[in-house]
């Protein structure tokens, strides 16, 4: 099998950056299935299509183009657009943690995600990568981080874009998302004894990245 490195955890912890990172390091193609999702919740809000109505939202799945392109930062395509900038707002972090939640949205990116994974190896972040995705490979690394911590990354990451924010309610947001990916029936955000946590509280990315670069050698 190519070799697969699974990094999940809730967001705030540093997969995003880490997961590129141990990516070049292992000189892989990186895999962002977060993006996949916040794609299609993208695409949900500008159609009018309701992030309850699981059959329309798996017809939305099943037809959008979902691709990635090398760079610095990488790119992420939907039906051939660049949507790089457009998908990291909280409304449509939110939108993403619904349609995840719809079991056949799921089914359909989980083989897309299979495929680009089984074609070249790659690294893989997201919430169920080694428990549903990936489950055989041996590479499965739980990032983590206190929720205050997470809360403060992302803050900033706000205020550098220059968008409005609220740490108080950057905060709520991100506790009220890590209750509905948990608890959701398909998929939840959870890990097994098969994997390495990482708790990235008080580590660098560059600690966070040779652990598991270290990890994977061995």
């Amino acid at each position: 099998m190519a070799l697969i490195v699974a990094i999940d955890g809730p967001s705030g912890v540093g997969k995003s950056t880490t997961s590129k990172l141990v990516a070049r390091a292992l000189d892989l193609p990186h895999i962002d299935t977060g993006a996949m999702y916040r794609a299609i919740g993208l695409a949900a809000l500008r159609t009018g299509i309701d992030l309850r109505d699981a059959a329309g939202l798996e017809t939305l799945a099943s037809h959008a183009q979902i691709a990635f392109e090398p760079g610095d930062p990488p790119r992420v395509l939907l039906d051939d657009e660049d949507i790089t900038p457009l998908i990291r707002t909280p409304e449509i972090s939110m939108a993403a943690s619904h349609v995840s939640a719809v079991s056949a949205v799921r089914r359909v990116l989980v083989e897309l995600q299979q495929q680009l994974g089984r074609r070249s190896g790659g690294v893989l972040e997201g919430r169920d990568i080694g428990t549903k995705v990936f489950p055989e490979t041996p590479h499965k690394f739980f990032l983590t981080a206190r929720p205050e911590v997470r809360a403060r990354r992302r803050y900033a990451e706000l205020m550098a874009k220059g968008e409005a924010a609220d740490f108080e309610t950057v905060l709520a947001e991100s506790i009220a998302r890590d209750e509905q990916d948990s608890t959701r029936a398909d998929s939840p955000l959870t890990f097994d004894e098969t994997y390495t946590v990482v708790d990235t509280s008080d580590l660098t990315i560059a600690e966070v990245v040779d652990a598991i670069v270290g990890a994977v050698r061995q």
